[in-house]
């Protein structure tokens, strides 16, 4: 398995499996049909195959590999079952595998997260949980609220923050989310906190207003703790499917992207889009949901992931 950094807790590999049971049974029924018995159940099995991988929204790039990795195995011959099988699981788990930007742990404090992404994301509840990891590992944290423009985000990450045992800083409704991240940056820093988790309005990638007010939280950032922010993570709801690359490319030049989030990967059958945001983007991903309690935040691992989502056996 991939060395993430960390020991994977106890119970990790089930639940990201049980979260992609849904993608893993969508893209089963619709590639391992095609090879019932063991050989293609058409003569057009290329075609077939790769509309098959396409509607698992892995995507163009990822589906012509997986067709070409096939044919090259096969050398011409029709394919079995468990050569497509193996074909996709090397050729996924190498598109998933992106290195990320080196992160500089307890050499700056507060370490800055700056959490982007459009409206229904999951950021708010992303944010709690990254909090909630923090504090076990007996970090002090500060959540932000620098979405004000939505009606109840403060109220709704305030709460969140008492179940994270995190600090919290905002504003009213409606104050200048510059503002808030500036005072929160001060407050944290005057407090001698580890970390500072900030999360932004959920800014449509159509409004580019949105999008230069989301520019002007990350200078301000910068300018009140050197280097911030550390990490920027693009929160994405894995149910978006293709409109998700549409998002991700507006924000990595807003926001200077070096991560990725995929929210509810356990309430659709749209996971593999997680493939085609990564290859075509380049962005590594960092953690995915599993669900919504405050612990359902699990680190990305290529291989776990690729076991639950297509499993050597299945």
């Amino acid at each position: 398995m991939t060395d993430t950094g960390t020991p994977q807790p106890p119970g990790y590999l089930e639940r990201l499996r049980v979260g992609l049971r849904r993608t893993r049974e969508g893209l089963l029924g619709k590639v391992a049909t095609l090879f019932q018995g063991g050989a293609p159940q058409s003569r057009d099995w290329n075609e077939d195959l790769e509309s098959a991988l396409l509607q698992a929204d892995l995507g163009p790039q990822a589906a012509g590999r997986i067709v070409r990795a096939v044919r090259e195995t096969g050398r011409g011959a029709a394919p079995s079952w468990p050569v497509v099988r193996e074909a996709a699981r090397t050729v996924i788990r190498e598109m998933l595998v992106v290195p990320a930007p080196a992160i500089a742990v307890g050499e700056v404090r507060p370490r800055v997260v700056v959490l982007v992404g459009v409206n229904g994301g999951g950021k708010t509840t992303t944010a709690a949980k990254l909090a909630r990891r923090l504090t076990l590992e007996g970090r002090r944290v500060m959540l932000c609220a620098a979405d004000t423009f939505r009606a109840g985000a403060g109220e709704q990450l305030r709460i969140w923050a008492e179940r994270a045992q995190a600090e919290f800083a905002a504003h009213r409704p409606g104050a200048d989310p510059s503002a808030v991240a500036f005072d929160a940056a001060a407050s944290a820093v005057a407090r001698g906190l580890d970390t500072l988790i900030v999360d932004t309005a959920g800014r449509l990638h159509t409004q580019d207003p949105l999008m230069r007010e989301l520019g002007k939280v990350v200078r301000v950032l910068g300018k009140s703790i050197p280097g911030a922010p550390h990490e920027v993570l693009l929160v994405l709801d894995a149910t978006t499917g293709q409109n998700g690359v549409n998002q991700a490319r507006q924000f990595l030049t807003a926001a200077k992207v070096g991560g990725l989030v995929l929210t509810k990967i356990d309430g659709t059958a749209r996971g593999g889009v997680a493939v085609r945001i990564v290859e075509e983007l380049g962005i590594p991903l960092r953690y995915v949901g599993v669900g919504e309690g405050i612990d359902d935040l699990l680190d990305f691992d290529p291989d776990a992931f690729v076991d639950g989502l297509l499993p050597s056996a299945a």
